[in-house]
């Protein structure tokens, strides 16, 4: 079956479906059609990110985020001509109809040129003290802590790599020789590895002041004590569509209030509701930033990388929040980790991969 043929769906598809539809066929999209295969419209990660943003539910139908009015070409013309629209436009599919919007196929990126490394750089925060994992960091820095055979800062870096982002930048400070050893400049694990050697702390992102040269492309921050499986890929896309000067991941987080909670009008009682459970929306950790975003990055001071979202917001500048739906951990206690070394089987070994 020809592999586009795999991402038909119905505009009755949940979102959840189409997600998991999306995430099984690697092809970062999905054609949404009627029972004659005539397309109706199109579906990326990024649309259904906006859409939970926006509120609408996991089970809603699929046609309530779709693109109605996605850039197709007939059928009929040479590939060479497809090829060079997909180029001009900058396009990483493109559907092809007759007449009638029927589809005759899809064409990919890697149908034109595809390119597997990535220029972008990915600048990780390796320099923190790890004070709330005592005395498991007291001679070893949290980031090169083992979760399952392997530093979680190894993991991270391989992640990215199987995405084809290839250029590291590892920010580091406390016990940095031990990440230095161990990782050298990359080689061995078939990436390339600069340093950053803060001196003092400097936030999450202080560091970025010390670049030695300014990105080209919109570049990558994570913070060194994570483990997820996000689609880096689908994230790069996600930035890029929202023509966004910063892109910041965010994750739902849910909280119970232990009482019951009054509304009021004056002195009037409108209403009373128990334990009501609240959902937001919270910093995961994980950045994408254009170049031009370093202008506001004050030279070796401690400085945060909600202190750099706050003054770009506040001149104007568009930025964008990119909703998690992966796994996702954030190792601060103890209890994050122990969490992170049961759950590496499950979510982070190859099919007949075997830990340790």
């Amino acid at each position: 079956m020809e592999r586009w043929k795999q991402i038909l769906i119905s505009p009755n598809e949940s979102l959840l479906e189409t997600m998991k539809v999306i995430d099984k066929s690697t092809l970062q999209f999905a054609a949404v059609v009627d029972k004659e295969d005539h397309l109706l419209g199109t579906v990326t990660d990024g649309d259904i990110r906006r859409g939970i943003l926006r509120g609408v539910s996991l089970d809603s139908p699929i046609k309530e985020v779709m693109n109605t009015s996605p850039i197709l070409e007939k059928i009929g013309q040479e590939s060479l001509y497809y090829k060079k629209v997909m180029k001009k436009r900058k396009l990483k599919q493109l559907p092809i109809v007759d007449d009638s919007y029927k589809i005759a196929r899809i064409m990919f990126t890697d149908d034109v040129d595809q390119v597997l490394q990535k220029e972008n750089i990915v600048v990780l925060m390796a320099g923190g003290l790890g004070t709330r994992l005592r005395p498991l960091t007291n001679n070893i820095p949290k980031p090169m802590l083992k979760v399952g055979d392997k530093p979680i800062l190894e993991t991270i870096i391989e992640s990215f790599k199987s995405f084809g982002f290839k250029k590291f930048i590892l920010c580091v400070n406390y016990k940095k020789e031990l990440i230095q050893d161990y990782f050298q400049d990359g080689t061995l694990l078939g990436v390339e590895i600069k340093y950053i050697e803060e001196t003092k702390r400097l936030g999450t992102a202080g560091a970025l002041s010390l670049l030695n040269e300014k990105p080209a492309a919109p570049f990558f921050v994570m913070n060194g004590d994570l483990l997820t499986k996000i689609n880096f890929e689908q994230l790069l896309d996600f930035h890029l569509e929202s023509q966004a000067e910063a892109t910041i991941c965010v994750r739902e987080y849910e909280y119970q209030i232990p009482f019951g909670v009054i509304e009021t009008d004056q002195q009037k009682l409108m209403s009373i509701v128990e334990k009501p459970v609240h959902k937001t929306f919270v910093n995961a950790g994980i950045y994408v930033l254009n170049p031009e975003s370093l202008a506001y990055v004050p030279h070796d001071q401690f400085f945060d990388m909600p202190d750099l979202f706050k003054i770009l917001i506040g001149t104007g500048k568009e930025a964008a929040a990119f909703p998690l739906r992966e796994y996702w951990l954030d190792i601060g206690h103890t209890a994050d980790y122990e969490k992170a070394d049961k759950d590496y089987m499950g979510n982070f070994l190859s099919e007949g991969e075997e830990c340790g």
